[in-house]
């Protein structure tokens, strides 16, 4: 059973998410916050395996939260995917870079929602390729500067290649017909840089790979 929370100062959205979660089986609503600082209380109470999680909220938003998750070694095991209007919502980068899971705007449909709680709670990301696309774009743009991952030196060259093609926003499964290899062999690859670059996830994997220069 995945145990999903939700924050967001929207009772529409909450409840609309909510309803969609009770329709499954595998999962179950573990409680609902209407701001980033009743959703902290929340997530240290029931300790969920997912939260979906408003970027902009009053008295604590999606960000401040995030940071607080991340920060906090008893929350290792809970997974945030942040919600937003805008697919060019400003804060794209930074909830990536600090660790958030996945990002999905608030008008996916019900099946792509329930595939990235799925996904997530898994121990994988939901990195749709516009906001890859999006992440690249601001360094392409010189906006942000780069800033070369210190282990990143740690990295096999076979490893560094298969970073470079994680930060295009493919899954092993088309990684692997790329390269002419199996998808177990890109997975533990994928799962070595990530251990050596200390990335929580994949979403953070690809914030690295790209701020470190790796994106093909």
């Amino acid at each position: 059973m995945i145990r999903v929370a939700l924050v967001d100062d929207q009772p529409l959205v909450r409840m609309g998410l909510s309803t969609l979660i009770a329709t499954e089986d595998d999962l179950e609503l573990a409680g609902e916050a209407g701001d980033g600082r009743e959703g902290m209380a929340l997530i240290r109470r029931v300790k969920p395996d997912v939260v979906l999680c408003d970027i902009r909220m009053p008295v604590l938003d999606g960000l401040g939260l995030l940071a607080e998750v991340t920060a906090d070694p008893s929350l290792s095991g809970v997974r945030v995917v942040m919600l937003t209007t805008f697919e060019l919502d400003e804060y794209v980068f930074e909830a990536l870079r600090h660790g958030a899971s996945g990002f999905l705007l608030k008008d996916a449909s019900p099946a792509r929602l329930l595939e990235a709680v799925r996904v997530v709670a898994d121990g994988g990301s939901l990195l749709a390729p516009s906001v890859t696309r999006r992440v690249i774009a601001e360094f392409g743009a010189g906006s942000r500067p780069k800033q070369v991952h210190p282990r990143l030196k740690d990295l096999t060259e076979r490893e560094r290649e298969i970073v470079s093609w994680v930060a295009t926003g493919r899954s092993n499964a088309e990684i692997a017909e790329e390269l002419f290899v199996s998808a177990d062999t890109v997975r533990t690859h994928v799962s070595r840089a990530m251990v050596k670059l200390q990335a929580r996830d994949r979403a953070q994997l690809v914030v690295f790979a790209i701020q470190s220069g790796l994106e093909r």
